[in-house]
């Protein structure tokens, strides 16, 4: 069990009434007292605003909410507060009401691909499902801030229903992303109901929950939460990590019990400028994940959403990053560097460009070091021309999986899982076989 810092036993002891250092670890606890104005926050914290930078904030959350969880907050370092990472994804910034012509209120289209209420579908195969307009805490760099945190709303069974029928009756659906809000603020009785529904769907073969609990709110990640969650396997977790300050004996702990229920866990970083956009940060980030069974997924360039044009870097701070990365560190700890095409056009990766030049028979490439080389094409390759016609198709297409294995012989008869009873020789007569018979 983590023990608590000093900084948490302090804001433990300021919250209800003293209650605090017993009911830390309950995170319906830490979500009760989530802080949710400035004066709360100088308090907790032992600082002091100026009147001046007072007064934008709290203009600040009239248009953008604040909310905090005790824990979350703990982690800030007052020493240099407002350079500290954990303030500024947690804490409003006058920035945020500073727009610009590029800014969008729903920037990648979310509203306009949404066949029913909480369904976005967008690739052919998969739909965001969101299920939640509550999250733990405000993070200051959501692309959703037009959603989130407006109006706590938890969807009830009735209304999740809506998208439920709505993937059950579209059989190229494969793939469901819950997400919102965030989808472990439903209660687990709730969000066990609402797996087996989507267990019970034929063609639904992966179903993925984007969380960012383990980093704001660890303590939700409980045994029995983990429990349920493993009974509906394949299930696939992807949190938000977005500097090594936020991975704590808390949070490892939370990310070790799903990981020991066999869930594949990933993360997806938000490129936060003054937070992590430094490539000695994003190393140091992707090797702690690593350590905690938590495979790099993402590093977002930061969405044009309204509020968060002083979070954006240039596109080539995200290359130079990737470039820091590969070939320096292992390659299941470089996260695929991407922008989310505004309006709507889907994920396109970003990469530093390896291949330098290519003719009929040789392409030229570069590695990590700066070391140039080149590949040598085959002499003969005949490309198998498509028409369509998979009948006549010479490539193996049985795209089953192969059998492992096969039992013959006596070895089928003695086998508990093969229930063949007798062997026949094929072409034997079997002179009485349809022929009545009597008599001994």
């Amino acid at each position: 069990m983590p023990t608590m810092s000093g900084r948490q036993r302090e804001v433990a002891k300021l919250i209800g009434a003293g209650e605090g250092l017993g009911k830390w670890r309950d995170w319906r606890w830490q979500v009760r007292h989530c802080i949710r104005d400035i004066a709360t926050f100088e308090r907790l914290l032992g600082v002091t605003l100026s009147d001046e930078d007072r007064g934008r904030l709290e203009e600040v959350i009239e248009k953008f909410p604040i909310s905090v969880t005790p824990y979350y907050l703990s982690l800030i370092s007052t020493d240099d507060l407002k350079n500290d990472p954990i303030f500024q994804q947690a804490i409003p910034s006058p920035s945020e009401l500073m727009l610009h012509r590029c800014d969008l209120r729903d920037p990648l289209a979310e509203d306009r691909d949404c066949p029913v209420p909480g369904i976005t579908h967008r690739y052919p195969d998969r739909v965001l499902f969101l299920v939640s307009n509550v999250c733990a805490m405000y993070c200051r760099h959501c692309t959703r801030k037009r959603r989130v945190g407006d109006v706590d709303h938890i969807p009830d069974r009735e209304t999740l229903k809506l998208g439920i029928d709505y993937i059950r009756e579209t059989p190229q659906v494969r793939d469901v992303l819950l997400s919102g809000g965030d989808p472990l603020m439903l209660s687990d009785d709730l969000l066990d109901w609402l797996l087996t529904e989507l267990r019970a769907i034929e063609h639904v073969e992966v179903i993925r929950i984007g969380t960012r609990m383990p980093v704001v709110l660890p303590q939700r990640i409980t045994d029995d939460l983990v429990a349920m969650l493993r009974r509906h396997n394949p299930l696939w977790v992807n949190t938000q990590f977005n500097h090594p300050r936020e991975i704590t004996s808390s949070s490892r702990q939370a990310l070790r019990r799903m990981a020991d229920a066999g869930l594949p866990l990933g993360n997806q970083t938000v490129l936060l400028a003054g937070v992590n956009d430094c490539p000695r940060i994003i190393r140091k980030l992707v090797h702690e994940l690593v350590k905690s069974r938590v495979r790099p997924y993402y590093l977002y360039q930061c969405d044009l959403t309204e509020g968060l044009a002083h979070f954006r870097t240039p596109v080539g701070k995200g290359i130079e990053i990737i470039e820091s990365l590969l070939g320096h560190t292992s390659g299941f700890a470089v996260p695929r560097y991407v922008i989310d095409a505004p309006g709507g056009g889907g994920k396109i990766p970003i990469m530093p460009n390896y291949l330098i030049s290519w003719s009929t028979h040789r392409v030229v490439l570069r590695n990590y070091q700066g070391v140039i080389t080149t590949y040598r094409e085959p002499d003969s390759y005949e490309p198998v021309f498509c028409d369509r016609n998979c009948e006549e198709c010479n490539l193996q297409l049985r795209l089953e999986g192969a059998e492992e294995y096969r039992a013959i012989g006596i070895e089928k008869l003695l086998a508990d899982y093969d229930e063949t009873t007798s062997l026949t020789p094929e072409g034997m007569e079997r002179p009485f076989e349809g022929e009545e018979r009597s008599g001994p």
